[in-house]
């Protein structure tokens, strides 16, 4: 066994060819998650982000576990079952790059790192905001995407800009957006980006004003959606919903046979999850926050 950082895209690949490996209904993470966590936000391939930082554990042929610590404050990771040592050697690693006297770390509830967690002093905090896996049968989508007043239409590789600012529009309300053009232009390049599964509601003067992004692993035949938004002023018309089914419906097209959506679960924000149980989500497995001391 052994560890090493996060060196660039070949490294990005091989956490994601384990998400594929390791795949279920209450799986983590989905390699698409991967690729939006790793590009929304602009950073040069060979070295991670400032204030962050990845390692991946391997054996002789493979990625089995990584730790992705997203703050000093915030780790995120994924152990291959069979491994269940390497969560001990993840969550060593983030103490020791870590200088924050709370930590918390993110997994699926009964996931293979949780007594690793716990030896460690983590205990865990159930009843904080969450995340929940939900996942559609797509033989099951019959709804019409259709709105009056708008188009529905895949991007283009060359509108990485315009599609970033609607991004940013559609997500205003929580800050300043990460998402700039450059970084839409890198996340467009990384894979299993497909600018066909990258949908948009345009209005009658052409300006995006929803957007949908569906991620496609063959490997496992199911699409992640991720992210969805719609600017402010063209709330309430149903085009968040609409734009997902005209993504979606692509998507079947390609012969995927499940959608997975992760949204929070949690009743302090309900509004995503009600969106995606309309369309025939249905919930699957839930994130635990587990956290820390250490004054």
């Amino acid at each position: 066994m052994r560890r090493h950082s996060f060196s660039g895209p070949d490294d990005l690949r091989a956490m994601q060819s384990m998400a594929t490996r390791l795949w279920e209904p209450s799986s983590r993470f989905h390699p698409g998650q991967l690729a939006w966590n790793r590009h929304h936000h602009e950073v040069p391939s060979d070295r991670a982000h400032q204030g962050e930082a990845v390692s991946l554990w391997s054996d002789d042929s493979r990625v089995v576990g990584f730790g992705w610590a997203e703050a000093p404050d915030w780790l995120e990771l994924q152990v291959d079952p069979g491994y269940p040592e390497v969560a001990d050697e993840v969550i060593e690693w983030f103490e020791e790059w870590s200088d924050a006297e709370t930590q918390s770390a993110l997994v699926m509830e009964g996931d293979v790192a949780e007594p690793a967690l716990a030896a460690a002093g983590f205990a865990p905090e159930v009843d904080q905001p969450f995340f929940c896996h939900h996942l559609l049968d797509l033989t099951l989508l019959n709804i019409s995407p259709s709105r009056s007043g708008y188009t529905f239409r895949h991007v283009e590789l060359s509108e990485a800009a315009a599609r970033s600012a609607c991004h940013r529009a559609a997500w205003s309300q929580f800050g300043p957006s990460p998402v700039s053009a450059g970084a839409y232009a890198a996340l467009m390049a990384a894979w299993p980006y497909r600018a066909d599964l990258d949908w948009v509601a345009v209005d009658g003067d052409g300006a995006m004003v929803a957007s949908c992004l569906v991620w496609f692993d063959p490997g496992t035949g199911v699409g992640l959606v991720e992210p969805v938004g719609c600017v402010p002023d063209h709330r309430g018309r149903g085009l968040a919903a609409a734009v997902t089914v005209a993504a979606l419906t692509h998507l079947r097209e390609l012969g995927a046979g499940w959608a997975q959506v992760t949204s929070r679960g949690d009743e302090a924000y309900p509004a995503p999850q009600r969106l995606f149980r309309s369309l025939g989500f249905r919930p699957t497995a839930r994130t635990v926050t587990w956290t820390r001391s250490l004054t």
